[in-house]
C-alpha cells in the first residue's frame, strides 16, 4: 500500500474528497515525525509503536577497499508492532505447553561410619 492508496482509502470510509484525506493522512505522518525528533514515543494502541533507538559508535569497513572507518553514533526511528498487529499478520499464537523435564535423583547417601566402632 502507498500513500496514494491510503488517502484513497481515508477518502472513500470517510466520504472526504481526496484532498481533505491527503491533508489529514500528512498531519498524521507529520505530528509523528515531531514526536520523533522530541524522542517522545508514539503509541498507536493496538497497532504498535514507533520509538527512537539510539546507535552507538562503532568501526566498519569500506567495502570497497576494506579500509576501516568510523561510523558516528546517531538515533533511529524504529517501529514496534503491537499485539493486535502481530495476530492480524500471523494468526493467533498457541501457547506452548511446557514439558516438565523428569525430576532427577538425588545420589544416594553413603551410610557414614563415622561414631561406628569395629
Amino acid at each position: 500500500m502507498t500513500k496514494a492508496d491510503l488517502i484513497q482509502v481515508v477518502s472513500e470510509e470517510a466520504e472526504l474528497s481526496k484532498r481533505q484525506a491527503g491533508e489529514i493522512v500528512d498531519l498524521i505522518l507529520d505530528e509523528i515525525k515531531t514526536a520523533l525528533q522530541k524522542g517522545d514515543r508514539v503509541a498507536l494502541t493496538p497497532f504498535g509503536s514507533f520509538v527512537v533507538r539510539a546507535r552507538k559508535a562503532r568501526e566498519g569497513r569500506n567495502p570497497k577497499t576494506g579500509e576501516k572507518i568510523k561510523i558516528a553514533a546517531r538515533k533511529v526511528p524504529a517501529f514496534v508492532a503491537g499485539k493486535g498487529l502481530k495476530e492480524a499478520v500471523g494468526g493467533a499464537k498457541k501457547a506452548a505447553v511446557a514439558k516438565k523435564a523428569p525430576a532427577k535423583k538425588a545420589p544416594a547417601k553413603k551410610a557414614a561410619a563415622k561414631g561406628r566402632k569395629r
